[in-house]
């Protein structure tokens, strides 16, 4: 799991102190970072002070990683430490401990995630006065046309298909449900559980910043956009930067790998700000082990469990590609409330998941 968080933002839209960890009515638990994911890392902590105290010899070990860097892209936390320290011991199964509650549904099990792509697009232009535009290049314009061609991307690229079905992820969720048909009539009403679902069966963008101008009379000679990609696990994220180099290309400007250049060149750079492919374990479905882990959550949760994919990214990838394929994501907390202002994670389910860490580590280590 992961040590950093993402910066709380601003203090007075938050109901408590950010930085606090108000308990409200002994039942949530407020604060940045209560559920992404210092809860996950305290029930894993607690988990290993339990088995120790229970002075049992057992057939293997039990190792938490708590890392740091995973919200800038995990290069020199999770990376770093699978390229100097893991590779020399074998795992048998991994759990990342991001929260895995997608309320108003019961808890996941998460076997797979989207890979991500953020690229910033530098757009240089040629700066003048505002009341005679044609003496320069203006570079809002150049990056909006940039923008209004971004739908030509998906006929660039190769057709990948997603490692589960719209159909296929139906049942799985429906599986925590008295039948299939009581899960569609809830479905049907519930539009942010069908965004989820489309998320996760295809390919998708989103530009997400623009910064440009100078004064509100001059024409300015930079401007800069971000977007940000979902990827579907096997995608290649090199194939979406060639197919928006191609875009450049056909709107005739120059493309540098650098944005530097004198007062009058006119060209366009591309910046890769973070960069990971999606991750999908391919044969969770034969695994005694995640069964074991299935039958034990049941055990501890109120609701039937469900495995399901996680429409953002996690360290996971950096795992379950190239080290233990047997990693998934599970852990206290609502997905939804990362990142968000009043983030809390509930009592109740720090508690669950300390019994289901516990219970699970000592089935495995036995």
């Amino acid at each position: 799991g992961h040590m950093d968080v993402v910066p709380p933002g601003s203090e007075e839209e938050w109901k408590y102190s950010p930085l606090e960890g108000k308990i409200k009515r002994n039942k949530y638990l407020y604060g940045r970072g209560a559920a992404d994911m210092k809860g996950g890392l305290a029930a894993m902590a607690i988990t290993l002070s339990i088995l120790k105290n229970l002075n049992k010899e057992f057939s293997g070990n039990l190792i938490f990683m708590g890392v740091s860097d995973e919200e800038t892209g995990g290069k020199y936390g999770t990376k770093k430490l699978l390229d100097e320290e893991l590779r020399n011991i074998k795992a048998d199964f991994i759990i990342v401990g991001e929260p895995t509650g997608l309320g108003p549904l019961p808890k996941a099990i998460i076997i797979g995630e989207r890979g991500h792509l953020q690229l910033k697009i530098i757009a240089n232009g040629i700066s003048c006065h505002a009341s005679m535009p044609s003496m320069g290049e203006n570079p809002i314009y150049m990056i909006n046309k940039i923008i209004s061609d971004l739908y030509k991307i998906d006929s660039y690229i190769s057709d990948v298909k997603p490692p589960l079905s719209l159909e296929e992820l139906k049942d799985l969720i429906s599986a925590s449900f008295p039948s299939k048909e009581i899960f569609e009539r809830i479905l049907n009403d519930q539009e942010l559980l069908q965004s989820v679902l489309n998320s996760l069966v295809k390919f998708t963008k989103s530009v997400t910043m623009i910064n440009g101008g100078i004064k509100e009379n001059v024409i300015p000679n930079i401007c800069e956009a971000v977007i940000d990609f979902r990827l579907l696990p096997n995608q290649d994220p090199n194939e979406i930067i060639e197919a928006l180099k191609r875009i450049v290309d056909e709107l005739e400007y120059e493309l540098r790998e650098e944005p530097k250049g004198k007062p009058e060149d006119v060209f366009v750079a591309i910046e890769i700000i973070h960069q990971s492919e999606g991750s999908y374990w391919k044969n969770w479905r034969h695994s005694e082990d995640l069964k074991t882990f299935y039958r034990v959550t049941n055990e501890f949760y109120d609701k039937t469990p469900f495995y399901f994919l996680f429409p953002a990214c996690a360290d996971a990838h950096y795992l379950r590609d190239d080290y233990c394929e047997d990693t998934i994501l599970f852990g206290p907390g609502n997905a939804r409330t990362a990142h968000a202002t009043d983030e809390y994670i509930e009592i109740e389910d720090f508690l669950n998941s300390i019994k289901v860490y516990t219970l699970f580590a000592y089935e495995m280590l036995k």
